[in-house]
């Protein structure tokens, strides 16, 4: 009797898509982001990782990045074999790079952050989130914020 062994998928699979520079552009990112790890098996702590970084990225890309007539770009690369997904989203505004978020230095310092403010918090949620993150330059304007993340499941 003939058994079917299991096949994983292509050891190496991406993903790339131009999005509107609209809300609508950013949430479609995150939806887009789901259904491909889903279709790669990626590993699930990874995948939920993956959406909230890919949220983050794609929303700063529309509120920062945005350029009149210009999309955005979201690209993912994962490689099976190492555990390890790229994220990438590239936007048309070079001049206005990501900041790293400033480490809190406590109470009484005068560099601590209102934990009620309503906005600024992207990066520190993708700090938290992802092995590394980067911003490169995308000439001739632009630029491509990565974010690496990998999962220890896959390794095993």
């Amino acid at each position: 009797m003939k058994r079917a062994t299991p096949q994983a998928g292509p050891a190496l699979a991406a993903f790339t898509q131009l999005l509107s520079s609209t809300r609508r552009g950013a949430r479609l990112a995150r939806l887009l982001t789901v259904a491909e790890l889903l279709s790669w098996e990626v590993p699930q702590d990874l995948a939920e990782r993956a959406e909230l970084v890919v949220a983050e990225l794609a929303a700063n890309a529309v509120l920062h990045g945005h350029v009149p007539g210009r999309c955005f770009r979201l690209a993912l690369t994962y490689d099976r074999a190492a555990g390890r997904l790229l994220v990438e989203v590239t936007d048309a505004r070079g001049e206005s790079k990501p900041r790293p978020p400033a480490p809190d230095a406590g109470p009484g310092s005068g560099t601590e952050t209102d934990p009620l403010r309503t906005g600024g918090h992207g990066l520190a949620l993708v700090t938290a989130l992802a092995d590394h993150w980067d911003c490169v330059p995308r000439p001739p304007g632009g630029k491509t914020v990565r974010a690496v993340l990998t999962s220890p499941a896959a390794g095993a």
